[in-house]
């Protein structure tokens, strides 16, 4: 491993003396791509999610209120609570193509939330797997019975997540911590152990249990009585749209942290099209976390459900001013007939 001091460090387009017309032009549009992305996300990305997330509050706590706490309800509400707090983190790439000045130590808090949203969704998105998967292998009854405690999961997930989190936080580095620097939710300045330690335990082993899970599903034959599975997969879509998104999105994000780490690793910075690329990777991540949003809105039961109702809803309030209106106009003829 690299030595601890990692103060030598810096993003290319800000320390690199840019003298030939090449160099300046490649700067330049690299800039105008991630701010391009950048107004998209904030404009489309953002309110839809945001909209969506509060939509699903909403339906999944009136149902807790009406005592129709299903299991799957519980990890879902979970899931887009973590989300609405990685959107609201990832205000931070407003200033994009440029980054937010801050200290080391404020940056590592900013890190700690980020990673702790992060590390959160991905693996309560696991224990909704486990759940769907015991709907199909009911038999399983060490795993039902802790399925059936969703508070004591969702405890147990967030101590595990906290500590991630603040592992993270650590390998962030401690030194230097009243240092201003340009800030990322995973610094530029953090150890080569911090990208090793969240492409671990963030992806790597998630997505080995999320490939673990749909393997059973789908090579394990089910008892009799159970649903088919083509049944079983089209009664939860959104689930399995959620998996295949995140799976996509989270792959490229990783796969660019490693390749930070490994420029790390050989004392290098890299070049502008590296950073352009480690850019648009974390607003990708971003982006999955209001599609995951939309994607439970749209196509899980209850909250469709609940959405078929209000469009019912407006369309008679629509109609029936439609009906109040039409009569009124036509008295209004008949009397200037008269």
């Amino acid at each position: 491993m690299t030595s601890h001091n990692m103060t030598w460090i810096s993003y290319p387009s800000k320390s690199q003396p840019f003298t030939s017309p090449e160099e300046i032009e490649a700067i330049i549009a690299s800039q105008n791509i991630i701010s391009r992305l950048m107004h998209c996300y904030i404009a489309f990305f953002v309110p839809t999610g945001l909209i969506a997330g509060i939509c699903i509050l909403i339906v999944f706590i009136k149902n807790h209120l009406q005592n129709n706490r299903a299991s799957l309800d519980l990890l879902l509400l979970h899931f887009t609570i973590s989300n609405i707090i990685m959107i609201f983190l990832s205000f931070t790439v407003i200033s994009r193509p440029d980054y937010l000045t801050a200290t080391h130590l404020a940056c590592s808090v900013l890190s700690f939330f980020f990673n702790f949203g992060y590390f959160n969704s991905q693996y309560v998105f696991i224990l909704t797997l486990l759940t769907l998967l015991l709907e199909r292998f009911p038999q399983w009854t060490a795993l039902c019975n802790a399925t059936q405690r969703p508070i004591l999961g969702a405890g147990l997930l967030l101590t595990y997540t906290f500590c991630l989190s603040l592992t993270e936080a650590v390998l962030v580095g401690t030194d230097n911590y009243q240092l201003e620097s340009h800030c990322q939710l995973d610094p530029l300045f953090a150890r080569p152990e911090y990208e090793i330690v969240k492409f671990t335990f963030g992806f790597g082993i998630p997505s080995l249990l999320q490939i673990l899970c749909f393997t059973v599903l789908w090579a394990k034959e089910a008892p009799a009585g159970a649903p088919a599975l083509q049944q079983h997969i089209h009664a939860y879509p959104a689930v399995y749209a959620i998996s295949a998104t995140m799976f996509v999105c989270r792959l490229f994000y990783n796969v660019m942290i490693l390749f930070r780490t490994t420029l790390k690793l050989q004392m290098s910075i890299g070049t502008t099209k590296n950073e352009l690329v480690m850019n648009i990777a974390e607003i990708v991540l971003f982006c999955e976390s209001c599609a995951s949003l939309v994607v439970i809105l749209c196509f899980h039961k209850p909250c469709k459900d609940e959405v078929l109702k209000v469009l019912q809803r407006c369309r008679r309030k629509t109609r029936a001013n439609n009906h109040l209106e039409i009569p009124e106009t036509a008295m209004t003829h008949q009397s200037g007939s008269q």
